[in-house]
Protein backbone atom coordinates (compact mmCIF):
# COMPACT_ATOMS: atom_id res chain seq x y z
CA UNK A 1 0.00 0.00 0.00
CA UNK A 2 2.40 2.32 0.83
CA UNK A 3 4.50 1.41 -2.46
CA UNK A 4 1.12 2.63 -4.37
CA UNK A 5 0.69 5.75 -2.34
CA UNK A 6 4.39 6.29 -3.16
CA UNK A 7 4.08 5.60 -6.88
CA UNK A 8 0.83 7.67 -7.12
CA UNK A 9 2.34 11.32 -5.67
CA UNK A 10 5.69 10.77 -7.75
CA UNK A 11 3.37 10.82 -11.19
CA UNK A 12 3.99 13.95 -12.71
CA UNK A 13 2.15 13.70 -15.71
CA UNK A 14 -0.82 15.14 -16.86
CA UNK A 15 -4.80 14.43 -16.95
CA UNK A 16 -6.21 16.52 -19.33
CA UNK A 17 -10.13 18.15 -18.41
CA UNK A 18 -12.76 16.57 -20.48
CA UNK A 19 -14.34 19.67 -20.68
CA UNK A 20 -11.37 21.93 -22.35
CA UNK A 21 -12.19 18.64 -25.37
CA UNK A 22 -15.80 19.59 -25.17
CA UNK A 23 -15.21 23.30 -25.28
CA UNK A 24 -12.85 23.13 -27.73
CA UNK A 25 -13.12 20.10 -30.19
CA UNK A 26 -14.67 22.16 -33.64
CA UNK A 27 -13.52 25.69 -32.68
CA UNK A 28 -11.14 28.39 -33.56
CA UNK A 29 -11.04 30.45 -30.34
CA UNK A 30 -9.04 33.44 -29.23
CA UNK A 31 -6.29 32.18 -26.69
CA UNK A 32 -6.84 35.17 -24.53
CA UNK A 33 -10.44 34.78 -24.02
CA UNK A 34 -10.75 31.04 -23.15
CA UNK A 35 -12.41 30.19 -19.65
CA UNK A 36 -9.57 27.90 -18.98
CA UNK A 37 -6.60 28.10 -16.75
CA UNK A 38 -3.40 29.70 -18.11
CA UNK A 39 -2.17 26.25 -16.68
CA UNK A 40 -4.54 23.86 -18.78
CA UNK A 41 -3.69 26.04 -21.76
CA UNK A 42 -0.32 25.27 -21.54
CA UNK A 43 -0.09 21.74 -20.99
CA UNK A 44 -2.35 21.28 -23.67
CA UNK A 45 0.20 23.20 -26.11
CA UNK A 46 2.72 21.08 -24.76
CA UNK A 47 0.92 17.84 -25.37
CA UNK A 48 0.15 19.04 -29.01
CA UNK A 49 -3.50 19.19 -28.09
CA UNK A 50 -3.88 22.66 -30.02
CA UNK A 51 -2.27 24.29 -33.00
CA UNK A 52 -1.92 27.81 -32.39
CA UNK A 53 -2.08 29.94 -35.41
CA UNK A 54 -1.57 33.81 -36.14
CA UNK A 55 -4.55 36.10 -35.64
CA UNK A 56 -3.83 38.27 -38.82
CA UNK A 57 -2.27 36.54 -41.50
CA UNK A 58 0.41 39.34 -43.33
CA UNK A 59 2.30 37.86 -46.21
CA UNK A 60 1.37 37.59 -49.49
CA UNK A 61 -1.56 40.24 -47.78
CA UNK A 62 -3.42 41.25 -44.71
CA UNK A 63 -6.21 38.41 -44.17
CA UNK A 64 -7.93 37.66 -40.81
CA UNK A 65 -7.53 34.08 -39.71
CA UNK A 66 -10.53 33.96 -37.51
CA UNK A 67 -13.67 35.67 -40.16
CA UNK A 68 -11.35 35.58 -43.12
CA UNK A 69 -11.41 39.19 -43.98
CA UNK A 70 -9.10 40.84 -46.12
CA UNK A 71 -10.80 44.04 -46.79
CA UNK A 72 -7.40 46.40 -46.31
CA UNK A 73 -10.44 49.13 -45.73
CA UNK A 74 -11.70 46.94 -42.68
CA UNK A 75 -8.03 46.68 -40.69
CA UNK A 76 -6.71 49.13 -38.70
CA UNK A 77 -2.80 50.23 -37.53
CA UNK A 78 -2.45 50.81 -34.14
CA UNK A 79 0.98 51.43 -31.54
CA UNK A 80 0.24 47.81 -29.84
CA UNK A 81 1.28 48.25 -26.02
CA UNK A 82 1.87 44.42 -26.18
CA UNK A 83 4.26 43.86 -28.52
CA UNK A 84 6.17 47.14 -28.51
CA UNK A 85 5.55 47.89 -32.48
CA UNK A 86 3.05 49.20 -35.06
CA UNK A 87 0.09 46.48 -34.92
CA UNK A 88 -3.07 45.62 -36.91
CA UNK A 89 -6.42 44.39 -35.96
CA UNK A 90 -9.56 43.54 -37.84
CA UNK A 91 -12.80 45.34 -37.55
CA UNK A 92 -14.59 43.14 -39.49
CA UNK A 93 -15.24 40.59 -36.23
CA UNK A 94 -14.08 43.28 -33.50
CA UNK A 95 -17.24 42.35 -31.37
CA UNK A 96 -16.14 38.85 -31.08
CA UNK A 97 -12.85 39.50 -29.49
CA UNK A 98 -9.99 41.35 -31.18
CA UNK A 99 -8.21 40.08 -33.42
CA UNK A 100 -4.63 41.20 -34.07
CA UNK A 101 -0.89 40.44 -35.62
CA UNK A 102 0.33 39.97 -32.19
CA UNK A 103 -2.44 38.05 -30.88
CA UNK A 104 -3.11 33.83 -30.92
CA UNK A 105 -5.46 31.84 -32.03
CA UNK A 106 -6.34 28.05 -30.81
CA UNK A 107 -7.52 24.92 -33.04
CA UNK A 108 -8.33 21.84 -31.23
CA UNK A 109 -6.06 18.85 -32.21
CA UNK A 110 -6.31 16.53 -29.53
CA UNK A 111 -8.79 13.73 -28.52
CA UNK A 112 -12.09 13.62 -30.23
CA UNK A 113 -15.39 13.51 -28.07
CA UNK A 114 -17.19 9.83 -28.66
CA UNK A 115 -19.90 11.03 -30.40
CA UNK A 116 -23.64 9.68 -29.05
CA UNK A 117 -25.46 7.07 -31.42
CA UNK A 118 -28.98 6.92 -29.20
CA UNK A 119 -30.97 10.13 -29.58
CA UNK A 120 -34.52 10.64 -28.55
CA UNK A 121 -36.99 11.11 -31.53
CA UNK A 122 -40.65 13.16 -29.86
CA UNK A 123 -42.11 14.16 -32.83
CA UNK A 124 -45.74 12.80 -33.29
CA UNK A 125 -46.66 15.40 -36.16
CA UNK A 126 -47.84 14.44 -39.89
CA UNK A 127 -46.49 15.47 -42.59
CA UNK A 128 -48.59 16.28 -45.93
CA UNK A 129 -47.84 14.61 -49.06
CA UNK A 130 -45.56 17.82 -50.18
CA UNK A 131 -43.84 18.11 -46.99
CA UNK A 132 -43.29 13.96 -46.89
CA UNK A 133 -41.90 14.18 -49.97
CA UNK A 134 -39.34 16.68 -49.17
CA UNK A 135 -38.19 15.41 -46.27
CA UNK A 136 -37.51 12.23 -48.17
CA UNK A 137 -35.36 13.91 -50.71
CA UNK A 138 -33.51 16.15 -48.51
CA UNK A 139 -32.67 12.95 -46.46
CA UNK A 140 -31.47 11.46 -50.03
CA UNK A 141 -29.14 14.17 -50.00
CA UNK A 142 -27.86 13.82 -46.50
CA UNK A 143 -27.24 10.37 -47.46
CA UNK A 144 -25.35 11.01 -50.27
CA UNK A 145 -23.27 13.66 -48.88
CA UNK A 146 -25.21 16.20 -51.87
CA UNK A 147 -25.40 19.64 -51.02
CA UNK A 148 -29.60 20.52 -51.28
CA UNK A 149 -32.11 23.52 -51.42
CA UNK A 150 -35.66 23.68 -50.13
CA UNK A 151 -37.46 26.34 -51.68
CA UNK A 152 -40.87 26.40 -49.62
CA UNK A 153 -43.30 29.41 -48.71
CA UNK A 154 -43.95 30.59 -45.60
CA UNK A 155 -45.28 28.59 -43.07
CA UNK A 156 -44.77 25.81 -44.94
CA UNK A 157 -43.47 23.61 -42.09
CA UNK A 158 -40.11 23.91 -43.34
CA UNK A 159 -38.32 23.03 -39.83
CA UNK A 160 -40.76 20.07 -39.52
CA UNK A 161 -38.69 18.98 -42.49
CA UNK A 162 -35.34 19.27 -41.46
CA UNK A 163 -36.29 16.79 -38.47
CA UNK A 164 -35.40 13.01 -39.93
CA UNK A 165 -32.42 14.25 -41.42
CA UNK A 166 -31.57 15.81 -38.54
CA UNK A 167 -32.30 12.24 -36.47
CA UNK A 168 -30.25 10.35 -39.09
CA UNK A 169 -27.17 12.39 -38.85
CA UNK A 170 -27.00 12.34 -35.08
CA UNK A 171 -28.01 8.89 -34.94
CA UNK A 172 -24.83 8.26 -37.36
CA UNK A 173 -22.75 10.24 -34.86
CA UNK A 174 -22.69 13.02 -37.04
CA UNK A 175 -22.14 16.69 -35.60
CA UNK A 176 -24.89 19.31 -37.03
CA UNK A 177 -25.72 22.69 -37.19
CA UNK A 178 -28.38 24.65 -37.85
CA UNK A 179 -27.41 28.50 -39.20
CA UNK A 180 -29.01 30.91 -39.74
CA UNK A 181 -28.36 34.97 -40.43
CA UNK A 182 -31.09 36.42 -37.17
CA UNK A 183 -31.03 35.86 -33.52
CA UNK A 184 -34.74 35.94 -33.73
CA UNK A 185 -34.77 32.30 -35.91
CA UNK A 186 -32.01 30.84 -33.24
CA UNK A 187 -34.63 31.71 -30.58
CA UNK A 188 -37.31 30.61 -32.61
CA UNK A 189 -35.49 27.36 -33.41
CA UNK A 190 -33.84 26.20 -29.98
CA UNK A 191 -37.08 25.47 -27.76
CA UNK A 192 -38.67 23.47 -30.93
CA UNK A 193 -36.09 21.38 -31.46
CA UNK A 194 -34.96 20.52 -27.57
CA UNK A 195 -38.78 19.08 -27.91
CA UNK A 196 -38.21 16.80 -30.49
CA UNK A 197 -34.68 15.41 -29.24
CA UNK A 198 -34.97 15.47 -25.75
CA UNK A 199 -31.82 13.97 -24.53
CA UNK A 200 -29.71 15.62 -26.97
CA UNK A 201 -27.23 18.58 -25.47
CA UNK A 202 -28.01 21.43 -28.04
CA UNK A 203 -26.62 24.32 -27.75
CA UNK A 204 -27.77 27.80 -29.26
CA UNK A 205 -24.87 30.22 -30.05
CA UNK A 206 -26.14 33.71 -30.60
CA UNK A 207 -24.69 37.58 -29.47
CA UNK A 208 -24.84 38.04 -25.57
CA UNK A 209 -26.03 33.74 -25.52
CA UNK A 210 -25.31 32.22 -21.97
CA UNK A 211 -22.72 29.93 -20.98
CA UNK A 212 -23.98 26.04 -21.89
CA UNK A 213 -22.25 23.28 -20.95
CA UNK A 214 -20.87 19.96 -22.51
CA UNK A 215 -20.09 18.79 -26.14
CA UNK A 216 -23.35 19.75 -28.59
CA UNK A 217 -23.77 17.56 -31.28
CA UNK A 218 -26.63 19.63 -32.17
CA UNK A 219 -25.78 23.42 -32.80
CA UNK A 220 -28.46 26.53 -33.59
CA UNK A 221 -26.17 29.32 -34.19
CA UNK A 222 -26.29 33.36 -36.26
CA UNK A 223 -23.91 32.91 -39.16
CA UNK A 224 -21.32 35.11 -37.78
CA UNK A 225 -21.08 32.37 -34.55
CA UNK A 226 -19.25 30.04 -37.49
CA UNK A 227 -16.33 32.60 -37.20
CA UNK A 228 -15.45 30.36 -34.90
CA UNK A 229 -15.57 27.37 -36.25
CA UNK A 230 -13.32 25.06 -38.14
CA UNK A 231 -13.96 21.93 -40.02
CA UNK A 232 -16.47 21.21 -37.33
CA UNK A 233 -19.77 19.74 -39.21
CA UNK A 234 -20.88 16.71 -40.29
CA UNK A 235 -24.01 19.01 -42.11
CA UNK A 236 -24.86 22.19 -41.94
CA UNK A 237 -28.44 23.61 -42.67
CA UNK A 238 -28.51 27.29 -43.29
CA UNK A 239 -32.23 28.11 -42.71
CA UNK A 240 -33.28 31.74 -44.02
CA UNK A 241 -30.47 31.15 -46.93
CA UNK A 242 -31.12 34.84 -48.46
CA UNK A 243 -31.26 36.93 -45.13
CA UNK A 244 -29.61 39.92 -44.64
CA UNK A 245 -26.52 39.71 -44.01
CA UNK A 246 -25.69 35.97 -45.07
CA UNK A 247 -26.30 36.96 -48.62
CA UNK A 248 -24.06 40.43 -48.84
CA UNK A 249 -21.12 39.71 -46.86
CA UNK A 250 -18.56 36.81 -48.12
CA UNK A 251 -16.95 36.29 -45.37
CA UNK A 252 -20.31 34.81 -43.33
CA UNK A 253 -20.69 32.56 -46.79
CA UNK A 254 -17.11 31.42 -46.61
CA UNK A 255 -17.47 30.86 -42.64
CA UNK A 256 -20.23 28.09 -43.38
CA UNK A 257 -17.80 26.47 -45.46
CA UNK A 258 -14.92 26.55 -42.93
CA UNK A 259 -17.06 25.30 -40.37
CA UNK A 260 -17.79 22.30 -42.24
CA UNK A 261 -15.55 18.86 -42.78
CA UNK A 262 -14.66 18.43 -46.52
CA UNK A 263 -16.97 16.32 -47.60
CA UNK A 264 -19.83 17.83 -45.49
CA UNK A 265 -23.00 19.00 -47.42
CA UNK A 266 -25.17 21.81 -47.07
CA UNK A 267 -28.64 22.17 -46.93
CA UNK A 268 -30.15 25.58 -47.85
CA UNK A 269 -33.61 26.25 -46.39
CA UNK A 270 -35.31 29.34 -47.73
CA UNK A 271 -39.19 30.63 -48.65
CA UNK A 272 -37.07 33.02 -51.07
CA UNK A 273 -34.28 31.88 -53.11
CA UNK A 274 -32.45 34.05 -54.45
CA UNK A 275 -31.16 33.26 -58.66
CA UNK A 276 -28.30 31.84 -57.92
CA UNK A 277 -29.00 29.24 -55.64
CA UNK A 278 -31.68 28.37 -57.53
CA UNK A 279 -29.50 27.83 -60.90
CA UNK A 280 -26.90 25.98 -58.90
CA UNK A 281 -29.30 23.52 -57.00
CA UNK A 282 -32.53 23.27 -59.35
CA UNK A 283 -31.49 20.75 -61.06
CA UNK A 284 -30.58 18.41 -58.72
CA UNK A 285 -30.71 18.38 -55.01
CA UNK A 286 -34.20 20.54 -54.77
CA UNK A 287 -37.45 20.62 -53.16
CA UNK A 288 -40.26 22.84 -53.92
CA UNK A 289 -43.48 23.47 -51.67
CA UNK A 290 -45.50 26.14 -52.94
CA UNK A 291 -48.60 26.25 -50.29
CA UNK A 292 -48.68 25.90 -46.51
CA UNK A 293 -48.91 22.78 -44.27
CA UNK A 294 -53.11 23.60 -43.14
CA UNK A 295 -53.53 23.56 -47.62
CA UNK A 296 -54.84 27.49 -47.37
CA UNK A 297 -53.54 30.36 -49.58
CA UNK A 298 -51.02 32.71 -48.48
CA UNK A 299 -52.45 36.39 -47.26
CA UNK A 300 -52.24 38.79 -50.30
CA UNK A 301 -50.67 41.96 -49.53
CA UNK A 302 -53.06 45.45 -49.77
CA UNK A 303 -51.76 48.71 -50.88
CA UNK A 304 -52.72 51.61 -48.71
CA UNK A 305 -51.36 55.28 -49.97
CA UNK A 306 -50.20 57.07 -46.72
CA UNK A 307 -48.86 60.39 -48.26
CA UNK A 308 -46.59 62.74 -46.16
CA UNK A 309 -46.60 60.31 -43.68
CA UNK A 310 -43.49 61.33 -42.20
CA UNK A 311 -44.23 64.95 -41.66
CA UNK A 312 -47.55 63.59 -39.99
CA UNK A 313 -45.56 61.72 -37.24
CA UNK A 314 -42.83 64.88 -36.95
CA UNK A 315 -45.89 66.91 -36.14
CA UNK A 316 -47.27 64.80 -32.83
CA UNK A 317 -49.99 62.92 -35.11
CA UNK A 318 -50.44 59.27 -36.67
CA UNK A 319 -51.83 59.44 -40.10
CA UNK A 320 -55.60 58.59 -40.19
CA UNK A 321 -55.53 55.40 -41.91
CA UNK A 322 -52.89 53.68 -39.73
CA UNK A 323 -54.66 54.99 -37.02
CA UNK A 324 -57.60 53.68 -38.12
CA UNK A 325 -55.81 50.14 -38.83
CA UNK A 326 -54.34 50.31 -35.14
CA UNK A 327 -57.68 50.95 -33.48
CA UNK A 328 -59.63 48.27 -35.36
CA UNK A 329 -56.77 45.95 -34.43
CA UNK A 330 -57.18 46.90 -30.59
CA UNK A 331 -61.09 46.61 -31.02
CA UNK A 332 -60.78 42.94 -31.82
CA UNK A 333 -58.01 41.55 -29.75
CA UNK A 334 -55.99 41.30 -32.95
CA UNK A 335 -51.73 41.19 -31.99
CA UNK A 336 -50.09 43.15 -34.90
CA UNK A 337 -46.90 43.94 -36.21
CA UNK A 338 -46.25 47.72 -37.18
CA UNK A 339 -42.95 47.62 -39.09
CA UNK A 340 -40.95 50.86 -39.75
CA UNK A 341 -37.83 51.51 -42.30
CA UNK A 342 -35.95 53.24 -39.64
CA UNK A 343 -34.85 52.94 -35.72
CA UNK A 344 -35.22 56.81 -36.24
CA UNK A 345 -38.70 57.29 -37.37
CA UNK A 346 -39.06 54.50 -34.47
CA UNK A 347 -38.40 56.74 -31.97
CA UNK A 348 -40.64 59.48 -33.17
CA UNK A 349 -43.71 57.32 -33.46
CA UNK A 350 -43.48 55.15 -30.41
CA UNK A 351 -44.52 57.84 -27.76
CA UNK A 352 -47.51 58.12 -30.16
CA UNK A 353 -49.08 54.93 -30.45
CA UNK A 354 -48.74 54.38 -26.91
CA UNK A 355 -50.70 57.36 -26.42
CA UNK A 356 -53.46 54.84 -27.78
CA UNK A 357 -52.47 52.07 -26.10
CA UNK A 358 -49.86 52.40 -23.23
CA UNK A 359 -48.74 48.69 -23.70
CA UNK A 360 -47.71 48.83 -27.36
CA UNK A 361 -43.99 47.84 -27.85
CA UNK A 362 -40.99 48.85 -30.13
CA UNK A 363 -38.12 46.34 -31.10
CA UNK A 364 -34.77 46.74 -32.69
CA UNK A 365 -31.65 44.78 -33.66
CA UNK A 366 -29.73 46.92 -30.64
CA UNK A 367 -32.49 46.59 -28.03
CA UNK A 368 -31.56 44.49 -24.93
CA UNK A 369 -35.29 43.15 -24.44
CA UNK A 370 -35.63 42.15 -27.88
CA UNK A 371 -36.25 38.49 -26.56
CA UNK A 372 -38.82 39.43 -24.06
CA UNK A 373 -40.53 42.14 -25.96
CA UNK A 374 -41.44 38.91 -28.45
CA UNK A 375 -42.20 36.55 -25.34
CA UNK A 376 -44.49 39.32 -23.92
CA UNK A 377 -46.50 39.34 -27.81
CA UNK A 378 -46.66 36.12 -27.85
CA UNK A 379 -48.28 34.92 -24.85
CA UNK A 380 -50.69 38.04 -25.15
CA UNK A 381 -49.09 40.42 -22.15
CA UNK A 382 -49.02 43.36 -24.86
CA UNK A 383 -51.21 44.20 -28.07
CA UNK A 384 -48.72 44.87 -30.46
CA UNK A 385 -45.23 45.68 -31.56
CA UNK A 386 -43.31 48.32 -33.55
CA UNK A 387 -40.45 46.66 -35.42
CA UNK A 388 -37.70 47.09 -37.96
CA UNK A 389 -37.20 44.43 -40.42
CA UNK A 390 -35.55 42.05 -37.15
CA UNK A 391 -38.88 40.61 -37.28
CA UNK A 392 -39.22 39.88 -40.97
CA UNK A 393 -38.91 36.10 -40.66
CA UNK A 394 -38.24 33.60 -38.11
CA UNK A 395 -41.67 34.68 -35.87
CA UNK A 396 -44.75 32.98 -35.36
CA UNK A 397 -47.44 34.57 -33.64
CA UNK A 398 -51.08 33.02 -33.59
CA UNK A 399 -53.38 35.56 -35.41
CA UNK A 400 -50.86 38.11 -35.82
CA UNK A 401 -51.97 41.11 -38.35
CA UNK A 402 -49.32 43.27 -39.92
CA UNK A 403 -48.48 46.81 -41.70
CA UNK A 404 -45.94 48.12 -42.82
CA UNK A 405 -45.50 51.80 -43.08
CA UNK A 406 -43.03 53.26 -45.81
CA UNK A 407 -43.61 50.24 -48.02
CA UNK A 408 -41.63 52.10 -50.67
CA UNK A 409 -38.31 52.29 -48.63
CA UNK A 410 -35.37 51.08 -50.11
CA UNK A 411 -34.70 49.11 -47.21
CA UNK A 412 -38.20 46.65 -47.99
CA UNK A 413 -36.97 44.45 -51.19
CA UNK A 414 -39.42 42.10 -52.31
CA UNK A 415 -37.75 39.17 -51.08
CA UNK A 416 -38.42 41.28 -47.34
CA UNK A 417 -41.49 41.99 -48.02
CA UNK A 418 -42.80 38.11 -48.47
CA UNK A 419 -41.44 37.31 -45.31
CA UNK A 420 -42.68 40.18 -43.23
CA UNK A 421 -46.01 38.98 -45.53
CA UNK A 422 -45.73 35.11 -44.17
CA UNK A 423 -45.93 36.08 -40.61
CA UNK A 424 -49.60 36.14 -41.11
CA UNK A 425 -52.31 33.50 -41.30
CA UNK A 426 -49.73 30.40 -40.51
CA UNK A 427 -51.65 29.06 -37.55
CA UNK A 428 -54.47 26.30 -38.76
CA UNK A 429 -57.12 28.07 -36.34
CA UNK A 430 -56.05 31.58 -38.06
CA UNK A 431 -55.21 31.29 -41.58
CA UNK A 432 -56.20 34.63 -42.99
CA UNK A 433 -55.12 37.88 -42.27
CA UNK A 434 -54.42 41.27 -43.27
CA UNK A 435 -50.97 42.32 -44.65
CA UNK A 436 -51.13 45.64 -45.23
CA UNK A 437 -48.54 48.01 -47.45
CA UNK A 438 -48.70 51.36 -46.49
CA UNK A 439 -46.65 53.08 -49.08
CA UNK A 440 -46.00 56.77 -50.50
CA UNK A 441 -45.90 55.39 -53.96
CA UNK A 442 -45.51 52.25 -55.58
CA UNK A 443 -42.54 50.32 -56.22
CA UNK A 444 -40.92 47.67 -58.55
CA UNK A 445 -40.41 45.77 -54.97
CA UNK A 446 -43.83 45.98 -53.69
CA UNK A 447 -45.44 44.75 -56.92
CA UNK A 448 -42.89 42.03 -57.05
CA UNK A 449 -43.67 40.80 -53.67
CA UNK A 450 -47.58 40.80 -54.17
CA UNK A 451 -46.78 38.70 -57.55
CA UNK A 452 -44.74 35.87 -55.96
CA UNK A 453 -47.13 35.61 -53.59
CA UNK A 454 -50.63 35.17 -55.97
CA UNK A 455 -47.92 32.75 -58.39
CA UNK A 456 -47.48 30.41 -55.16
CA UNK A 457 -50.98 30.50 -53.88
CA UNK A 458 -51.42 29.21 -58.15
CA UNK A 459 -48.84 26.90 -58.03
CA UNK A 460 -50.14 25.59 -54.52
CA UNK A 461 -53.74 25.11 -55.74
CA UNK A 462 -52.76 23.49 -58.93
CA UNK A 463 -50.90 20.97 -57.96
Amino acid sequence: MKREKAKYKSYKGWIMNPQLRDFHEGRIWLKEYTSFTKMEIKRAIQHNYFQVIEGIQQQPSLKCMRCYNDNLQQFTYFDCSKCQKICVYCRHCLNMGRISCCTKLLVWRGPKVCKQRRHSFEWTGRFTPLQQQAAEEMLESVKRKRSHLINAVCGAGKTEILFQSVHYALEKGLRVCIATPRTDVVLELFPRFQSVFPNTNIHALYGGAPKQAGYAQLIMATTHQLYRFQQAFDLIIVDEADAFPYTFDKTLQTAVQIAKKQEAPIVFVTATPSQKLLQQYKKDGYSFIPKRYHNHPLPVPRYSSLWSYENKFKKGKIPIKLLRWTEERLARQEPFLIFLPKVALMDVVTPLFQAIHPDILAVHAEDPERKEKVLKLRNEEIPGLLTTTILERGITIKNVQVAVVGAESAIFTASALIQIAGRVGRNQAYADGDVVFFHHGITVEMDEAKATILHSNKEGFST
